[in-house]
Formats: structure tokens, C-alpha cells, sequence
């Protein structure tokens, strides 16, 4: 899955980015307070980026 794509649904479910590290950006949902990283690759895969949505207790990408 594209970066950009999974950039767009955290931010459609209120999170928000909180800082940028070396290599990855941290990125942190205001209503549970948990932060989760994600990776400045343009690719990253599927099995990640639902883990990402799950630890920001959000809902998972569709297909």
C-alpha cells in the first residue's frame, strides 16, 4: 500500500502527525492518547499498515 494512502486515512480518523524522526514519522491518535511509528518508505506493506491502524485504535484500511 502507498504511504500517502494510509497517510490520508489516519488523518480522515482525527490523528495527527506529532513528530518526525530519522527514519520514520510518529504519528498520534488525541483521543487514546497512542502513538504509533510509520515507516518514510513509499511502500509499506499491507500486514503493517493494518498493525499501525490497530495500535491507533482505529479502523482498518478497506481493500
Amino acid at each position: 500500500m502507498k504511504r500517502n494512502r494510509l497517510l490520508r486515512h489516519l488523518r480522515m480518523h482525527g490523528c495527527y502527525l506529532k513528530r518526525e524522526g530519522r527514519s520514520h514519522s510518529l504519528w498520534c491518535n488525541p483521543l487514546t492518547g497512542a502513538v504509533e511509528a510509520v515507516p518514510r518508505h513509499t511502500e509499506i506493506a499491507n500486514q503493517l499498515a493494518r498493525k499501525i491502524c490497530r495500535s491507533l485504535s482505529i479502523p482498518e484500511i478497506g481493500g
